[in-house]
């Protein structure tokens, strides 16, 4: 996630963040079958998405505990 996603991420509300969650979490589950065919170019795309999943699930926890709003 670059910079300006990270703003972005911090300006959405919890609606908004459990979409990209479920975007995030699909896109993992492509990547991980991809893996496991054996097509799979980048495989630091793996990491990269479960980091961005962390972060997603991290904004909605602290909106949920009113933290940083």
């Amino acid at each position: 996630m670059k910079g300006e996603e990270l703003k972005q991420l911090w300006s959405m509300d919890i609606t908004e963040l459990e979409k990209k969650l479920a975007d995030y979490k699909e896109e993992l589950f492509h990547l991980r079958f991809q893996m496991a065919a054996g097509q799979l170019e980048n495989p630091m795309r793996i990491r990269e998405t479960r980091k961005n999943i962390a972060r997603v699930q991290t904004r909605i926890r602290q909106r949920q505990l009113n933290i940083g709003s």
